[in-house]
């Protein structure tokens, strides 16, 4: 398993009966994790200090239930990235810790190179503010208008504001085949689409049966001096030996690495699981 296990103002603090305790700097929140079928075995008396709870509803979504007053956000550092953060709907905080390991992979790979990095469902901005931090010159793309602009202000927050970056608000697909038009090239793509999502005329589509077309499409916009090819995936239907084996058919000659990634859970010393991961590698230096 990859594990996201150098953070500072972060921390899993527990996990127990489908829920997980957490410090997002000096916040404590409570949230909902499928990945939890657990009972904790001495559930630390921290759950009862919680600033906030996310409520799953039955009828689907949930709220916030708050327990002091928290600022409308607040920064949480990683290295020397920075992010804003705050409670959002569905029980999200506009950051996902545990992609912090592939943050540090991606930066390695592209130390000191010159590079064209497309990062697509870009979300708030970490994996392109971690591309930058490289000196690449990065193409962000994401269809929430709301939160490309967060991902601008994150950028701004870790001093990249001055950085290569473009933002686009687009649909990934649509972006990607204009791209392959106009003849555009890569040398490294990344991609965390989400479990499920809706098509440019509104049809529905479940990643587990996008996932080859999409990395196929995708795939030919990679530059004859590709470094990598990034993968994320939450869904659970996903295996990295199935995320793994997609990258080797639709991508040329390389090194393919797939594995679980995950946050450490202080109280227990177990590991949460939080989704599958998949790295291929050019075998051209």
């Amino acid at each position: 398993m990859w594990l996201s296990d150098k953070w500072t103002d972060y921390e899993c603090i527990d996990t127990s009966e489908g829920e997980k305790l957490e410090r997002w700097g000096k916040a404590l929140l409570r949230r909902p994790d499928p990945q939890v079928f657990w009972k904790s075995n001495g559930r630390t008396d921290l759950w009862q200090k919680a600033d906030a709870h996310y409520h799953r509803s039955k009828s689907g979504g949930g709220s916030w239930e708050f327990f002091t007053k928290l600022p409308e956000r607040w920064i949480v550092s990683y290295g020397d990235l920075r992010f804003y953060v705050k409670p959002l709907g569905f029980k999200h905080t506009g950051l996902f810790p545990e992609q912090a390991v592939n943050w540090d992979r991606m930066r390695a790979l592209l130390r000191g190179r010159e590079a064209r990095v497309l990062n697509l469902f870009a979300y708030t901005g970490g994996a392109s503010c971690a591309c930058a931090a490289e000196a690449a010159e990065v193409v962000h793309v994401d269809a929430a208008k709301g939160m490309v602009a967060w991902a601008k202000e994150n950028a701004a927050l870790s001093n990249l504001a001055d950085k290569r970056i473009r933002y686009i608000v687009d649909d990934c697909m649509k972006f990607v085949e204009r791209e392959k038009r106009r003849g555009r090239r890569y040398d490294a793509i990344i991609m965390d689409p989400p479990s499920y999502g809706r098509g440019p005329n509104g049809e529905v589509w479940k990643l587990e049966d996008c996932l080859y077309n999409l990395i196929e499409v995708c795939a030919e916009l990679l530059s004859e001096r590709a470094i990598f090819f990034a993968v994320n995936s939450y869904t659970t239907s996903l295996s990295p030996t199935a995320v793994g084996n997609i990258l080797k058919l639709c991508l040329p000659e390389g090194s393919v690495e797939a594995d679980e990634i995950g946050l450490p859970i202080t109280a227990s010393g177990l590991v949460l699981p939080c989704g599958a991961s998949g790295i291929w590698r050019s075998s051209i230096r």
